[in-house]
């Protein structure tokens, strides 16, 4: 597997993921109108949006998916790749916590 294969999949799980949350927070938000639901379904939005744009980048952007695939250094690439990694294991907890 190719490093932005690891990219591709760890924001794609991002993403449901945080579809999920968000709709969570969001129907909490509604029900309660609590500053601290209000707080968790912005915070989904905002890095529902980063991840998507990311998405983005990897699988659609003329100039950066071609460059992420081919030409981007391998050291730089496993940097990008543990915080993607830690940020999916970070959600699945928190998903894990948010749906129990």
């Amino acid at each position: 597997m190719e490093w932005i294969d690891v990219a591709r999949v760890s924001v794609s799980l991002n993403v449901v993921m945080l579809v999920g949350l968000t709709w969570v927070w969001t129907r909490n938000y509604r029900s309660f109108r609590s500053k601290h639901a209000l707080g968790l379904a912005v915070f989904g939005v905002l890095l529902l949006a980063q991840n998507a744009l990311s998405l983005y980048f990897y699988l659609f952007h003329p100039v950066l998916a071609a460059w992420f695939a081919t030409d981007m250094p391998p050291l730089a690439w496993r940097a990008n790749i543990v915080v993607h990694v830690f940020q999916t294991v970070a959600l699945a907890f928190l998903l894990w916590v948010t749906w129990d």
